[in-house]
């Protein structure tokens, strides 16, 4: 008995504790706290259809408690009861209530659909393109002329117009607090809008399980004042023309040496190098290194000697650097900002 009652109590504190934890979480990382016209209509029609759920269940639990009390055997009760067979009224009544049920559930949801599923031109929303890859996420602003990696800047109140598609596997784009996923396929492209009601910092994820690092392929969402982003993406143009700053010390420049032989190749920095790996112009502006390190010295080191350990099956190779080299491309990249970009 003792061990039966142990059981139990154990099963209802681990109940309790995971109800509790369940309410913890980022204001900013959360589809039940929506920050956007498409998250709010998405959580109208989750709870719409909980609350008839929830409703429904509590009908029948109601009814089946009221016959088993009502119909129970009774002392003293010999054979089988009356047995009570068709009843039109009964048929017609949990037939027609379900049936209103659905179409209470159905006008909103495909209104909704259709509302969610238009497609804004580029006079009436933000174009946006978005390529997915293990493990980061490249955006890509074509009207505007700008390209950047892991860090999506938006304007607040602003439709913007997503277009997805995927290099390598199948992979989905969320930003929970903003709207639902969506999948992101190799040779195929994928539509969306989203917007932002505030400015501030939300946090995407992928929501497709696609590799060993499936749960580290987050990215950062930045939403910006109208005229803080006219002026980001200000800066951020003509960056195919750009030349970075010169480095200020010896130790910079040795680093951006070690880059140009060993990382230009995979990386963009000011419109040159290759697009295998994340655009690194506006490296230093950002708050993480790969998505998932405070981007400080001592992380990138971390990543820069092994980037395998940090981050399971991603494609970027272990150089092999000694410490001096690391040190050194560490003070280079530090100095990958927007803003010491000469024009």
């Amino acid at each position: 008995m003792k061990s039966w009652q142990q059981s139990w109590r154990q099963l209802f504190l681990f109940g309790l504790l995971a109800l509790t934890l369940s309410g913890c979480g980022m204001r900013e990382l959360s589809a039940l706290q929506p920050q956007g016209p498409v998250a709010a209509m998405q959580f109208d029609l989750m709870k719409l259809s909980a609350s008839i759920m929830i409703g429904v269940f509590i009908v029948v639990m109601l009814i089946l408690t009221y016959v088993l009390i009502r119909y129970r055997k009774r002392p003293g009760q010999e054979g089988i009861p009356k047995q009570v067979e068709g009843s039109h009224t009964l048929e017609i009544i949990w037939t027609v209530i379900p049936f209103l049920l659905l179409i209470v559930m159905a006008v909103p949801t495909v209104t909704t659909g259709f509302t969610l599923g238009k497609e804004y031109n580029k006079d009436e929303a933000l174009q946006v393109r978005v390529t997915a890859h293990q493990f980061w996420w490249e955006f890509e602003y074509p009207d505007l002329g700008v390209s950047t990696a892991q860090d999506l800047v938006l304007p607040v109140n602003q439709k913007v117009q997503f277009t997805l598609t995927s290099a390598d596997v199948m992979h989905a784009f969320w930003i929970p607090a903003l709207g639902g996923k969506i999948d992101t396929n190799p040779g195929l492209e994928n539509k969306m809008w989203l917007q932002a009601d505030r400015t501030g910092v939300f946090y995407g994820k992928c929501a497709e399980l696609c590799g060993a690092s499936h749960a580290l392929m987050d990215f950062k969402v930045d939403v910006l004042e109208q005229d803080e982003f006219a002026a980001w993406a200000e800066k951020m143009k003509g960056v195919q023309s750009a030349e970075p700053a010169a480095p200020a010390s010896a130790n910079a420049v040795q680093g951006q040496q070690i880059f140009e032989k060993s990382c230009l190749g995979c990386h963009a920095v000011a419109g040159k190098g290759g697009k295998l790996g994340p655009n690194l112009t506006n490296f230093a502006d950002r708050q993480r290194v790969a998505g998932i390190m405070p981007n400080d010295a001592e992380h990138l080191a971390k990543w820069l000697r092994d980037p395998q350990k940090e981050k399971p099956g991603n494609n970027m190779p272990n150089l092999n650097l000694s410490e001096d080299q690391i040190n050194s491309l560490v003070e280079y990249m530090s100095t990958l900002k927007v803003q010491e970009i000469k024009r």
